[in-house]
């Protein structure tokens, strides 16, 4: 069976449906997608506010609150203590099905009178964490993006339990790590990249396992007091490294320099797969059967899956984990079945569609904000007889007189939901990081904008003026607004981030904490962003990222095994 051509109705270039894809889309009963994986994806991402925070009263208690929908929004916004109570019923808000009028644009009207959680936090972590976001059961964090199961952490992305992090992410049962990425069972780590694993104090390195008290080295296997890739005695490590003055921002920047330049000199990996079959993408690990994907662990059976774990038999779910049969899904998870055309939520869920934010129940179509009930269709609950009928008239409703939006485009049945009606700017999700649009060029397609708001701060000293080294930081710097020296914008160092560089001898940042979170959340895009690209080495045809083109010698991941492993 042959690969049927279509044309993206979005886009206008052409993709290809697969044999294997035929054969998802009919398993789940859904007609084949119109739009091609890019567009689906940044039609996702459209519904996915991760780093956008905001003070605003909540609408029930009416405290000012930290959410991700600022103030002047025109939904119901409750905070995650209102809105996790059980002091309101969403199924107040239910409503008959109208056939005179598209399915979107009713699920939008029910959008705008249902409450929206303010921020995608348990109450566990609004007691301690109030400035996260999609983080759940965190202790004591600040500025953390999700995560899970985290304590003590400050500033970073992707974090699972994590302990005593500082503008560290993606990593995952890691302890005491500084400036670091993509690190899995570290304790003790600073200025670390590219797949840092299972090692205990160490300092800028990259792709690197079993390691322990090493600097500035790459491709390091099981080894001990290596500096710049080269042996040492323990007693000549502690010299040599002594020269190296971390506390200073000078000194810091230095030996990251040095770092860098040295990696440049030895082999990169140019797509980073392990314990995988049958996969293709990159950063996927323990995974089988995961074709075009990304950012996985411990998934089958999969295609188009980004950033999740533990999700079988999917296609195009992007964020979260634990799912089973999803298709079109944006931040959904944890012990969730058949979930179709569905963003944030579906917790221990099972045979959703066309919801938002329904976090758990049984056979859901087009609910906003229901926390447990069954067959609910517009947040209006039925019998089990009536509940299929309807859903089968509305299915069809939806083909028969489809949305129209701005553009003009069409959205029937087994379209996921039209960018025009995210509760959020474009500029506030991560469809702004990975296919960024000018306000104009959203604008014009119907999309939300949001302009910002000016800083409450005026800024009273500038980054140049800060002292170079830790010990020469005093107190009074908790008063300080700093200037950023990339957004310009203030910011403050906190007791808890001044204690931590402090008690790891390590200079005061130049930066605010959302350019250093963003500045790793963009290496991150640039990573997913795969082309081709032939091994100097065996000069097969392999994949690269983007963060690796200009790298000097990279290596397709069977010459690189061979060399490094």
């Amino acid at each position: 069976m042959n690969a049927e051509k279509r044309t993206c109705k979005n886009c206008a270039k052409d993709f290809a449906i697969e044999p294997d894809d035929s054969a998802f889309y009919k398993k789940i009963d859904v007609p084949p997608p119109t739009w091609c994986p890019e567009c689906r994806l940044q039609r996702r991402y459209a519904f996915f506010n991760l780093f956008s925070l905001y003070k605003r009263p909540c609408d029930l208690c009416h405290k000012n609150v930290v959410s991700m929908y600022p103030p002047e929004s025109p939904y119901i916004v409750y905070c995650p203590r209102c809105w996790w109570s059980d002091g309101w019923d969403p199924l107040q808000y239910g409503r008959d099905y109208d056939f005179s009028k598209p399915f979107f644009e009713q699920f939008n009207e029910l959008m705008l009178r249902t409450p929206h959680l303010g921020l995608a936090i348990e109450l566990s972590a609004e007691a301690t964490s109030p400035y996260t976001n999609y983080a759940g059961s965190d202790k004591n964090c600040y500025l953390i993006f999700n995560g899970e199961f985290d304590e003590d952490c400050i500033n970073g992305f992707y974090l699972f339990h994590a302990k005593n992090m500082l503008d560290t992410s993606l990593a995952i049962s890691a302890e005491k790590l500084y400036d670091s990425m993509h690190s899995w069972k570290v304790n003790g780590g600073i200025g670390l990249r590219q797949q840092v694993t299972e090692s205990v104090d160490i300092s800028f390195l990259r792709d690197s396992r079993n390691c322990q008290n090493c600097f500035g080295s790459a491709n390091l296997r099981n080894k001990k007091y290596y500096i710049f890739d080269k042996a040492y005695t323990k007693e000549d490590y502690t010299k040599e490294l002594a020269r190296w003055n971390l506390g200073s921002y000078k000194g810091y920047k230095d030996a990251e320099a040095a770092a860098h330049a040295h990696w440049d000199t030895l082999p990169y990996k140019s797509l980073y797969q392990d314990m995988t079959v049958n996969c293709t993408g990159n950063l996927i690990f323990d995974s089988k059967n995961c074709k075009d994907c990304f950012e996985l662990t411990n998934c089958e059976n999969c295609r188009y899956v980004r950033a999740v774990e533990n999700v079988k038999d999917s296609y195009d779910v992007t964020g979260w984990s634990g799912v089973e049969l999803g298709y079109e899904g944006m931040a959904i998870g944890a012990q969730a079945s058949n979930i179709l055309f569905t963003a944030l939520g579906a917790i221990g869920a099972k045979n959703f569609e066309y919801s938002f934010l329904a976090i758990a129940g049984l056979n859901l179509f087009g609910c906003v904000s229901i926390k447990k009930g069954s067959h609910c269709i517009l947040n209006k609950q039925y019998d089990e007889k009536e509940y299929r009928e309807l859903k089968a008239k509305i299915k069809a409703h939806m083909s028969e007189m489809p949305y129209r939006d701005k553009q003009g485009m069409s959205y029937a049945y087994g379209e996921f939901f039209p960018t025009e009606l995210s509760p959020y700017g474009y500029n506030e999700t991560l469809a702004q990081d990975f296919f960024p649009m000018t306000p104009d060029d959203a604008r014009r397609k119907g999309y939300k904008w949001y302009a910002g708001e000016p800083s409450k701060h005026s800024i009273t000293k500038r980054a140049e003026d800060l002292p170079d080294h830790i010990k020469d930081t005093r107190d009074d710097i908790l008063k300080e607004s700093i200037g950023c020296a990339e957004c310009g914008k203030a910011f403050l160092i906190s007791p808890a981030e001044l204690q931590i560089l402090r008690s790891r001898n390590l200079p005061l940042p130049r930066i605010c904490p959302i350019c250093r979170i963003q500045n790793k959340f963009n290496m991150w895009v640039r990573e997913s962003r795969l082309s081709d690209y032939e091994c100097p080495k065996c000069h097969t045809s392999t994949q690269i990222s983007e963060n690796l083109k200009n790298k000097p010698i990279v290596y397709c991941p069977a010459c690189y095994n061979a060399e490094i492993v």
